[in-house]
């Protein structure tokens, strides 16, 4: 499956969360990351995050669909992704 992931935290927890993403799917902005992902490592991600998190203060969303030929997407500006390819 194919997943947007958006997550918003405390400064205190934010590299934590950053470092659990970047394992499963590509960073594309800011607490955003996108990807094709199984549902067994989705569920992996979520409960790893879950222990990063404060549950009163802290979101995660994520966007599911079958596949990412079923989304429209439009970049405007700098695509991350592609400045992170010349670091």
């Amino acid at each position: 499956m194919y997943v947007i992931l958006v997550y918003d935290c405390g400064e205190k927890r934010v590299g934590k969360m950053l470092k659990l993403c970047r394992r499963y799917l590509s960073w594309i902005q800011n607490s955003v990351f996108e990807g094709e992902i199984t549902a067994v490592k989705l569920r992996e991600l979520e409960l790893q995050a879950r222990e990063i998190m404060d549950p009163e203060e802290d979101s995660l969303i994520i966007f599911e669909s079958r596949n990412e030929k079923w989304l429209d997407k439009r970049i405007i500006g700098c695509e991350r992704a592609s400045v992170d390819n010349f670091l």
